[in-house]
C-alpha cells in the first residue's frame, strides 16, 4: 500500500476528531501534535512539517470550523487541502515541443531505476500517439545499454546506441539527429548515474544538457530513500535546473517522506509515480488524488481511468448478450480475469475505493489464486470451456495435473463458476421483469 504507515496514523488521528460533535482548540492542538509526529516518522522534511502543521492549525482554529455542525469533517477537509498544496495542487504534464522532437533527459543516482523508468515513460508516451526513441547514454554501468535494449524491446520502442566506447555527449547528439531523420517525435535520454553526487557526474550532465537542449529534465528519485531523496533533488536542481520529478518504488514506500517533501523543498512538480515493477506501472501524479488516498478517501477517478484503459467496448457488449442469453463460458470468464489483471494488483485497486483501506485492513489478497484459476481454465479443452458439464472425474484429474493444482481446487472453481452463472441468470430475469413491468424475486431474497 502507498504510504501505508503514514496513512494509517493520519487516518486514526483524524478519525478521533470526526467522531466528536464539538471540537475545541485543545482537541485541534492534540491532533496536530499527532499529525506532526506521523509526518516526522514518515521522514518528511522538518521545515516542511512545521509549515504544514502551522497552516492546518491556523485554518482549523478559525471560528467557522470550531462552531460548525461538523467540525471534525471540516478539519479533515483542511488537512486534505493542505496535503494537496504540499504535493503540487494540480497535475503537471510534460511540455511537448511544438517543433518535434521533444527531448526528455532522465537524470538521477545509480539504483533509482532510471533505465526501467525510461521504458515505462516511453510506453506511456507511445499510448498517447507519439513515436518515442530511447537513447542509451549510460556507458559506465555494466549492462546498462543491454538493459535499455531489452526494456525497449518489451515496450516496442526503438533504442539508439553507439556502444560503451563513445562519449555520452556524442551519443546524445547522434541520437537526436537519428530521431529527426527517422521521424521520432519524442526522445528519452537515459543518462549515467553515480552512487553519490560528484563534480564529474554533474559536469557530464551539464555538457549533455548544453548540447541537446532538453525540453524536460526529469529527476528519477527512489521513494524509499526518504529524506536523502530530498537532498539529491536539491543538488540536481541546483546544478542542472530540473523540470520535474519521477518517484519510483512508491508501492514499497511505507514512509512517503520523499513525495511529501520534494515538491516543497525544490518547488519542482512531481510529474509521474512508478507504483510497481511492470512496465505498465507508471501513472501521472495527481496531488489531489494522492492526498485522498493518504487520508483513506480513495481515488475513484484513477480507478475509472484504469478501467477505461483496459475496457474493450466490443467485448463488453458481447458479454452483455451472453449474460442475457445465458451462454457465459469459461472463455468469457478468462477474458474478464485478464482485463482485471491488466488494471494492476488487486491490493492497489482496493486502495482507490473510498473507505476500503480501513474496511479491508488485514484482508489477504492472494494474487496467486488468480494465477491458479487461469492455469485451470487454460488446461481445459475448447469443448470443456464451452460446456463444463463434460467435466467428469477423470477430466478433472487431468486438468488438475495439467495446471499444477489439486482436484479440490478444480472442483471449487467449477462450483464458483456455476454460482456466477446462476446469479447472472437471475440478474437477466430481473432485467426482463423491469422492462416488462412485471414482478420478480430478488436473487438474494427480500432482505439486504
Amino acid at each position: 500500500m502507498v504510504f501505508e504507515g503514514l496513512a494509517e496514523k493520519l487516518q486514526n488521528t483524524l478519525h478521533k476528531l470526526k467522531g466528536k460533535g464539538k471540537v475545541n482548540e485543545k482537541d485541534v492542538n492534540d491532533a496536530m501534535r499527532e499529525v506532526k509526529m506521523a509526518l516526522l516518522e514518515a521522514d518528511v522534511n522538518f521545515k516542511v512539517v512545521k509549515d504544514f502543521v502551522n497552516k492546518v492549525k491556523e485554518r482549523a482554529i478559525g471560528a467557522e470550523v470550531l462552531e460548525s455542525l461538523t467540525p471534525g469533517q471540516q478539519i479533515i477537509k483542511i488537512v486534505n487541502d493542505e496535503l494537496t498544496i504540499l504535493m503540487g495542487t494540480t497535475q503537471s504534464k510534460i511540455n511537448f515541443s511544438s517543433k518535434p522532437p521533444t527531448v526528455i533527459m532522465l537524470v538521477g543516482l545509480q539504483g533509482a531505476g532510471k533505465t526501467t523508468t525510461g521504458g515505462k515513460l516511453a510506453k506511456l508516451i507511445k499510448k498517447q500517439g507519439k513515436r518515442p526513441l530511447l537513447i542509451a547514454a549510460d556507458i559506465y554501468r555494466p549492462a546498462a545499454i543491454k538493459q535499455l535494449q531489452v526494456v525497449g524491446g518489451q515496450v516496442d520502442v526503438p533504442v539508439f546506441s553507439m556502444g560503451d566506447k563513445q562519449n555520452p555527449v556524442d551519443i546524445a547528439k547522434a541520437g537526436l539527429e537519428h530521431a529527426i531523420s527517422n521521424g521520432n517525435d519524442v526522445i528519452i535520454v537515459d543518462t549515467a548515474g553515480r552512487l553519490h553526487i560528484d563534480d564529474e557526474l554533474m559536469g557530464e550532465l551539464q555538457s549533455i544538457k548544453s548540447n541537446i537542449k532538453p525540453h524536460e529534465i526529469l529527476l528519477v528519485v527512489d521513494s524509499m530513500t526518504g529524506q536523502d531523496a530530498v537532498n539529491v533533488a536539491e543538488h540536481f536542481n541546483e546544478k542542472l535546473g530540473i523540470d520535474g520529478v519521477i518517484l519510483t518504488k512508491l508501492d514499497g514506500d511505507t514512509r512517503g517522506g520523499a513525495a511529501l517533501s520534494v515538491r516543497a523543498v525544490t518547488n519542482k512538480p512531481i510529474k509521474f509515480a512508478a507504483l510497481g515493477e511492470k512496465l505498465d506501472d507508471i501513472e501521472i501524479f495527481h496531488p489531489d488524488r494522492m492526498a485522498s488516498r493518504i487520508l483513506g478517501m480513495g481515488d475513484v477517478l484513477s480507478l475509472i481511468e484504469k478501467a477505461q484503459a483496459n475496457f474493450d467496448e466490443k467485448k463488453a457488449k458481447e458479454l452483455e448478450n451472453k449474460i442475457k442469453t445465458q451462454s457465459f463460458t469459461f472463455d468469457d470468464f478468462l477474458d474478464q480475469l485478464q482485463q482485471m489483471k491488466n488494471m494492476g494488483p488487486i491490493s492497489q485497486l482496493l486502495e482507490m475505493i473510498p473507505g476500503a483501506g480501513k474496511q479491508l485492513k488485514g484482508l489477504e489478497v492472494n494474487e496467486k489464486e488468480l494465477v491458479h484459476i487461469q492455469a485451470i481454465i487454460q488446461s481445459m479443452t475448447k469443448q470443456e470451456r464451452q460446456n463444463p458439464s463434460l467435466l467428469n472425474g477423470s477430466r478433472r484429474k487431468r486438468i488438475a495435473a495439467g495446471s499444477g493444482t489439486s482436484v479440490q481446487q478444480v472442483n471449487r472453481l467449477l462450483k464458483q463458476f456455476e454460482q456466477t452463472r446462476k446469479m447472472m441468470k437471475q440478474f437477466a430475469d430481473m432485467d426482463k421483469g423491469v422492462k416488462k413491468g412485471g414482478k420478480f424475486k430478488l436473487p438474494f431474497g427480500n432482505k439486504f
